[in-house]
């Protein structure tokens, strides 16, 4: 069983539930995807009204809420999967910690969708998509009080493990839509600015595909994507 752990924001919950239709509908193993949502999480409130995302701090509960047993990955809900997601889950490699996609850039913008402030510290965006080993000892230190008590630099830069344990994903598995040159080879999209189901960005890259995975889940559930007001703001 493969098991995934995504980001949840009620300001973005259509931003969720494409992003699950993308891994379900590409997985070649059974998968289990389960939102890390402050509304289940009545102990931790860590994230609610800081002008960021709810999940900002709780996405370092994965190795809590998999029991500190196996391999768990964690991602951002504003993101597409175009590929099998068990090809992340080969990436690991026996020893580390956590695997991510090591970035290096510099935001181009200043703020991101529904004005939230684009803040900016080392490692940006590397939490974003995180695979851990939640059986080794590191990970185990990321327990719901040290979550809820500990810096954004110590959660956010992995100062909890070490660097030689943080192994490396392809950059093709997390592409930052509006921060990196197109890609027509990217595994997984991460709309980091603004999903296209926010105005401003409906029409950024791989929106089209986004929009595509919208349809395609609403066709299965025998709704229509017009039922959504955004929508109705794009095709105007």
């Amino acid at each position: 069983m493969i098991r995934v752990f995504i980001g949840y924001d009620p300001n973005e919950t259509v931003a969720y539930h494409v992003c699950a239709h993308s891994i379900l509908t590409r997985s070649s193993h059974p998968v289990s995807i389960t939102p890390i949502n402050l509304g289940n999480l009545r102990e931790f409130n860590r994230g609610k009204g800081d002008g960021s995302t709810e999940f900002s701090f709780s996405r370092f509960l994965t190795p809590y809420l998999a029991g500190y047993n196996g391999l768990a990955l964690f991602m951002d809900c504003d993101m597409l999967v175009r590929c099998d997601i068990a090809e992340v889950f080969d990436f690991y490699e026996g020893g580390n910690d956590v695997h991510v996609v090591k970035h290096d850039y510099t935001p181009k913008t200043e703020v991101k969708f529904l004005g939230n402030k684009q803040h900016l510290y080392p490692k940006k965006n590397w939490s974003s998509l995180m695979l851990f080993n939640c059986s080794n000892f590191p990970c185990k230190k990321l327990n719901p009080d040290k979550v809820m008590r500990a810096t954004g630099k110590y959660l956010h830069q992995f100062e909890w493990t070490t660097p030689e344990r943080i192994g490396e994903l392809p950059k093709e598995y997390n592409h930052l839509v509006g921060e990196y040159e197109p890609n027509p080879d990217a595994k997984i999209i991460h709309y980091t600015l603004g999903t296209p189901c926010f105005k401003g960005y409906e029409n950024q890259e791989w929106a089209d595909e986004w929009y595509q995975e919208l349809r395609d889940m609403n066709y299965a559930a025998g709704l229509s994507d017009r039922m959504y007001p955004f929508q109705a703001e794009v095709d105007a």
